[in-house]
């Protein structure tokens, strides 16, 4: 049931051979009388928008049921035996990927499924709808939940759909994993690094630019399996013999990010990355080809429109480099690369924004090489799709491990959801696991988290006794990859809708933002099941060497520092990468919508942000290296090791690092008064000093202010509010006394009364003049009569004279009692009262 979606019916039952119809009479009866199911599907789906083929192309429910119950291939793996936050895709057409991580015998069982008609449809079930999201009953059709026949775990997988504007290249590109056997050292900067002047096209040669690239202003609207129709044009020069050394530049693939190349001298370019989709900003991922390279030549490129003013290539870190030719011959991959390494200010200034460049000079180790260029190791849709697929084919871990499609981004693309756990033997054991939540990729150019997200899959997947004990214990929801059309279409920062995602996750537009806001769905729910005892996103950082936590301080006493214990278990378990210094807690407006700050006021107390850098290391044995794909993929290791002393029975590493977090602090709050030149006694009350006091902002951070919604999501944003309110209850404001709290208690209890004597008139007068009365009838005869002068009681005497007609009542009723603790109340207001109350008896 991995993710081959939903295909174009190649054959229909009603084009099936005659000599197939009398082999299968249950065919034949299909093909003379027409299913009702068939007729009301077809209508069905063609009122939601999803079906829009001819009414012979819909697939019989009953032969597909037939098939199903006679051929084994039909029936779903155990890995993947039930279906949970599926929701609906109106797309009607999806092409299938066959990428090179397959082996040749799954595309031979590709094939083999590809031939058979009846493989590519199900089954279409619908539910009833009985409440909308307001509460409000309104009974129809939910939209049908399996729109998709979903393969066996040897499956196709699901091309990516791109925007519509974008052309594509038809090339399926794969790197091969690496560690170098040496450490890379940071650059040394010599002071004598040049730093080109920006000439621009003017005195310079266009040899690479994209025309089509939606910018702000515009807005996605529809997107398609290859992109932009039509012929794939080439955007870059043609070579004019085999002398012209011009390299070749491209970037239309998967995550690629390149604008234009300028050529200013023989071997010297400008480069000018593209902007993230419907924006005018967010330049800092980049991952572009060059081709038609020369031995030995020093080469220069300088990417011209970079926005940050601080960048880790002031500090050493160097570009990342990959050559084909080596990596077929010699099985090296990705390395760091790169000399004359400058990070300034760009010297043009046309009044709108500051930009920056990079620069850097480069040697290409082969004669006519295919070289990658790229800010961080790539890990792009394609890769996550081949390995869960390769999970989906691993008969052990399939066992514990289920893929779900949490919903669908943007352009259609699966947004996949993991749940993994080990079998309960009882459903007591089953209810007391707890849940972890991890997530990745927000941030669609920050890859290092989908390599850290690797290696924590890789661990708990494992047959490793400690990722067994993890698994028993442990319900873990992973979502690794929550912006896949970022990912695809090689933005740094933002989705489609041009926006942030990690600063809306409190949005109610669920069509602009259905990633993050199913994600919530999904979090907020599982609250209700179970306690989420942490919830982590992974991300990436520019400006800042090492790994780090950003978390949210708890302002429960009993609590107290408690957020920062497991961020300190983590820094002792890898003290080479992980810095706790570099830690911080502090909750700012600005961050209200991100998906920490979110999580944490959702009720999860253990609520991170994990920031991985785009550079190495300044600590332990590492000091002054890069970050190998191996070191990310160890730290989500490290991340399941300190799951397990967190939650280690023996409190004794708790407590140590809880005291020791103590006196971290008593030493922060020291070091504040020195430098306000102030005194203070350590030994009184200083745990009762604000934390945010003596605690540095996340403005270091690698964040982003909200811009708000895009133009055209304002009406529909007020929309949705609007109808919301009309919903809404009115909050009661909250009562701020005892007394009135006890008069709210009195009167409630005397409109719950008035409504349940509302019949009372009907039995009385049936009643015989001989019957007498008991206390609870007399009673409700009383209350009955008088009912429309004590209900103007309540609006125009107050509070005095609903404590009177309670207590009253109270006293007449035998078989009711009054809540402990305002008998005494009661009954001194029934004696000042007490003529009234005889004269009421006597009625």
């Amino acid at each position: 049931m991995f993710p081959a979606l939903e295909t174009e019916l190649k054959q229909e039952v009603g084009t099936l051979p005659l000599r197939e119809l009398h082999r299968n009479p249950v065919l034949l009866d299909q093909k003379t009388c027409p299913d009702p199911y068939e007729d009301f599907m077809y209508h069905h789906l063609q009122y939601y928008g999803y079906f829009k083929a001819q009414r012979g192309s819909l697939p019989n429910s009953a032969s597909h049921q037939h098939v199903r119950k006679n051929n084994p291939r039909y029936g779903l793996s155990g890995s993947f035996g039930e279906r949970e936050d599926v929701i609906p895709d109106p797309l009607q057409k999806e092409k299938l990927l066959w990428p090179t991580c397959l082996s040749s015998a799954a595309h031979r069982q590709i094939e083999a499924v590809s031939r058979d008609p009846l493989m590519l449809s199900s089954p279409l079930k619908s539910r009833q709808l009985l409440h909308d999201e307001f509460g409000e009953v309104n009974p129809c059709l939910r939209e049908p939940r399996d729109l998709f026949a979903f393969f066996p775990s040897s499956g196709p997988l699901q091309a990516p759909r791109w925007p519509i504007e974008c052309e594509v290249i038809k090339e399926n590109l794969h790197h091969i994993e690496w560690v170098p056997p040496q450490p890379e050292y940071f650059y040394q900067p010599t002071g004598n690094e040049k730093l080109p002047e920006i000439v621009g096209e003017e005195k310079g040669t266009v040899v690479y630019q994209l025309d089509s690239v939606p910018t702000e202003g515009s807005y996605f609207t529809s997107s398609r399996v290859g992109g932009k129709r039509g012929i794939i044009r080439e955007p870059a020069v043609t070579l004019q013999g085999p002398e012209d050394n011009t390299l070749l530049f491209e970037s239309r693939f998967e995550s690629g990010n390149l604008q234009k190349a300028v050529r200013v001298d023989t071997y010297e370019y400008e480069l000018t990355l593209r902007t993230d989709l419907y924006t005018n900003k967010h330049t800092q991922w980049f991952y572009f080809r060059v081709q038609n390279t020369r031995k030995d030549t020093t080469y220069r490129f300088t990417i011209v429109n970079l926005l940050k003013p601080k960048s880790l290539y002031t500090v050493g870190m160097k570009p990342l480099m990959y050559s084909e030719l080596d990596a077929n011959t010699h099985n090296i991959g990705w390395r760091r690369e790169g000399n004359e390494i400058r990070y300034y200010k760009n010297n043009t200034d046309d009044g709108q924004q500051p930009f920056y460049c990079l620069t850097w000079t480069i040697q290409f180790p082969h004669d006519q090489d295919t070289c990658f260029f790229a800010h961080f190791y790539p890990y792009t849709y394609t890769d996550l799709q081949c390995y869960l697929l390769s999970v989906a084919n691993n008969p052990v871990q399939s066992q514990f491990c289920k893929l779900r499609t949490l919903c669908r981004s943007l352009a259609g693309n699966t947004v996949y959801l993991l749940t993994i756990t080990n079998p309960s033997r009882t459903p007591r054991e089953a209810a007391a696991k707890k849940a972890v939540v991890l997530s990745a990729r927000v941030h669609p150019g920050e890859s290092n988290g989908s390599w850290i997200m690797k290696g924590f899959l890789d661990f708990i997947l494992s047959n490793s006794p400690d990722a067994q004990l993890l698994r028993d214990i442990f319900v873990f929801k992973v979502v690794p990859m929550l912006n896949p059309d970022g990912v695809i279409v090689g933005n740094y920062r933002c989705s489609l809708a041009g926006r942030d995602l990690n600063r809306h996750y409190k949005t109610i537009l669920k069509e602009s933002f259905p990633c993050i806001w199913y994600t919530r769905n999904m979090v907020k729910r599982l609250l209700e099941e179970r306690e989420v005892l942490l919830y982590c996103d992974f991300h990436g950082h520019s400006r800042k060497n090492n790994i780090f936590l950003y978390g949210c301080k708890n302002n429960d006493r009993k609590y107290w520092l408690h957020e920062r214990v497991f961020p300190l278990m983590l820094s002792k378990n890898a003290p080479d990468k992980f810095s706790f210094q570099s830690c911080n807690f502090k909750v700012q407006k600005c961050k209200e919508g991100t998906g920490r700050v979110v999580m944490w006021r959702m009720g999860i107390l253990n609520s991170y942000t994990m920031e991985s850098t785009f550079g190495g290391s300044t600590l332990g044995n590492k000091r002054d290296t890069h970050f190998t794909i191996e070191d990310l993929k160890s730290l989500g290791y490290h991340v399941c090791d300190t799951l397990l002393d967190f939650c280690d029975p023996d409190r004794t590493k708790f407590m140590q690092c809880l005291a020791e977090l103590k006196e971290l602090l008593k030493q922060e709050i020291h070091k504040k008064f020195n430098e306000l030149g102030q005194d203070m006694d350590l030994e009184g009350n200083w745990s009762d000093i604000s934390l945010s006091d003596i605690e540095s902002s996340t403005s270091g951070s690698d964040s982003s202010l909200s811009d708000g919604l895009p133009v055209h999501l304002l009406s529909m944003a007020d929309e949705v509010n609007q109808k919301k309110k009309m919903y809404k209850k009115k909050k009661k404001k909250p009562l701020r006394t005892r007394k009135q709290r006890n008069e709210q208690y009195q009167k409630n209890n005397l409109m719950r009364e008035l409504k349940l004597i509302e019949d009372a008139p009907s039995q009385l007068r049936g009643r015989d003049k001989g019957t007498s009365l008991d206390p609870s009838k007399m009673t409700s005869l009383i209350l009955t009569k008088n009912r429309e002068g004590m209900q103007e009681m309540l609006t125009t005497n107050g509070g005095a004279t609903i404590r009177h007609e309670v207590c009253l009542t109270r006293s007449i009723t035998s078989d009711r009692s009054i809540p402990r603790g305002r008998d005494s109340q009661c009954r001194a207001v029934q004696r000042e009262a007490q003529t009234p109350a005889k004269s009421q008896l006597q009625i």
